[in-house]
């Protein structure tokens, strides 16, 4: 089996945001935590950097994105320097789950779509309050359940905590003492746009690449990940980001 950060390198390839979420959803985000100069954040698995990257240009923040995958962080400090924000952001390459001491804390706390990173969300969430400031801001990118998966569908998603539906992952929140105050859900368009731009990126790196070893992986991937998409999880999977307080 093709390892799973190559294969997002290639389908992700023309993504600037790893997720089903649109520029104007980012921009939405960073209104609703009233995101100005001054204000620090901490992205946990912050991919190619762009939420950070759009919220210094344009927001005037500074802040430090994590990641495990080095293409992607190299992709994030090409992305900084082309937007003239390459002294304002700082991307580290490591493990988001364990991220080193980065002195005091963060006004805002994100995890865009990697809650694996703590063995799922409440774990993840514990991660991020720990270096949250006292009634900051906690961003998290999850996958709930916005119709019953089929037991196949359902089984697939199972490893670590799994996904709820939305009073479920409500449920889960409140666990961990904290509030849910806002949310930007993916829309299906939205949801297309990530997922069938993916089919193309495959396509034109088998194009180019015809002879690779990896080829005939990466082709059954899509394949298969492809015909997912169409038959279940397109109805099935919603996502969203999640904007959280803690209590108290």
């Amino acid at each position: 089996m093709v390892n799973v950060f190559r294969y997002h390198e290639i389908s992700e390839s023309s993504h600037r945001i790893l997720n089903p979420l649109s520029f104007d959803k980012v921009l939405l985000l960073g209104d609703i935590c009233r995101i100005a100069k001054g204000t620090r954040l901490l992205d946990l698995a912050c991919g190619k950097g762009e939420m950070l990257c759009i919220f210094a240009r344009d927001l005037g923040a500074s802040g430090v994105g994590i990641d495990i995958h080095a293409p992607h962080l190299a992709d994030a400090r090409a992305r900084a320097t082309e937007l003239g924000v390459e002294r304002a952001v700082t991307f580290i390459e490591g493990d988001a789950g364990d991220p080193p001491e980065l002195g005091g804390g963060f006004d805002i706390v994100s995890c865009i779509g990697a809650t694996w990173i703590g063995g799922g969300l409440s774990g993840t969430l514990e991660l991020m309050r720990q270096r949250v400031v006292p009634g900051g801001w906690l961003l998290v990118g999850e996958v709930y359940w916005a119709e019953p998966p089929p037991p196949h569908v359902k089984q697939k998603y199972a490893t670590g905590q799994g996904f709820a539906d939305l009073a479920g992952t409500l449920d889960r929140f409140e666990a961990a003492d904290l509030e849910l105050v806002e949310m930007v859900l993916a829309s299906p368009e939205d949801w297309d746009r990530y997922a069938a731009s993916q089919w193309l990126n495959v396509s034109n790196w088998l194009a180019a690449n015809p002879d690779d070893a990896e080829a005939p992986e990466i082709l059954e991937e899509r394949n298969t990940s492809r015909r997912d998409y169409l038959a279940d999880e397109r109805r099935c999977l919603g996502w969203g980001v999640f904007v959280l307080r803690a209590q108290g």
